[in-house]
């Protein structure tokens, strides 16, 4: 018998089955902002064969040692939120400015010749700033209030950072348009190559860093 099936969201598919989150990213299924969606709903818009997906999805699942996969819904609020702090906001602080300099470097060193690098410095800086301000915020302000268990102040005040999420995860899409999947170039410098990789490596952080937010933590404090 199947675990999962074409009605299923894709963020609960990712919540009970944290590794079919890698093979969402290669078919650029979204799990996190539209992790409500069914996925087979998600796998009619991007023109995918339903069945054949379903199938590799359940087929890894059945494939996977699921004993070191930790179960986020049965975490407390304290536990979820000391993990995202220490694991995601911790890995953003480190990477975001040494992204900076490299898509710096690389726009400034073959912009002309690769013109979608430009896209990619005013869309890295803008998704950076915004990080920046949200990670702030959610220490400052939102997280308190939910490891108060404050359900009516987090309520309030959780949609705006649903709305930052979707935000930011559209920054993300356009990055990954403009690059052409971060192709990297022909004979393209060291680099080069490595803020392209790093930039991917951001995407798939951010993905599930939102989904531990959006699909299991706040959802605990806007269920009606």
């Amino acid at each position: 018998m199947n675990r999962f099936d074409l009605e299923m969201k894709t963020g609960d598919i990712v919540t009970q089955f944290p590794k079919a989150s890698s093979l969402f990213k290669q078919y650029k299924i979204d799990f996190c902002c539209g992790g409500n969606r069914p996925i087979g709903e998600a796998l009619e818009k991007r023109r995918l064969d339903k069945e054949a997906v379903l199938t590799e999805i359940n087929q890894l699942y059945e494939e996977t040692n699921n004993q070191d996969e930790i179960d986020w819904t049965s975490k407390s609020n304290l536990e979820l939120i000391e993990h995202i702090v220490e694991k995601h906001h911790g890995y953003l602080k480190q990477v975001l400015p040494e992204l900076s300099k490299y898509v710096t470097k690389v726009q400034r060193v073959h912009g002309e010749a690769h013109p979608e690098l430009t896209t990619v410095y005013t869309v890295f800086h803008q998704l950076k700033s915004e990080l920046e301000s949200h990670l702030e915020k959610e220490e400052s302000t939102l997280f308190p209030k939910l490891m108060d268990n404050d359900v009516e102040a987090a309520a309030a005040i959780i949609h705006h950072f649903e709305e930052e999420h979707e935000h930011e995860g559209r920054l993300l899409e356009l990055m990954r348009e403009v690059t052409d999947d971060y192709a990297i170039p022909t004979g393209a410098c060291n680099t080069y190559q490595l803020t392209y990789l790093k930039l991917d490596e951001l995407e798939s952080d951010l993905f599930q860093h939102i989904h531990l937010e959006n699909n299991i933590l706040f959802p605990r404090f806007t269920a009606s």
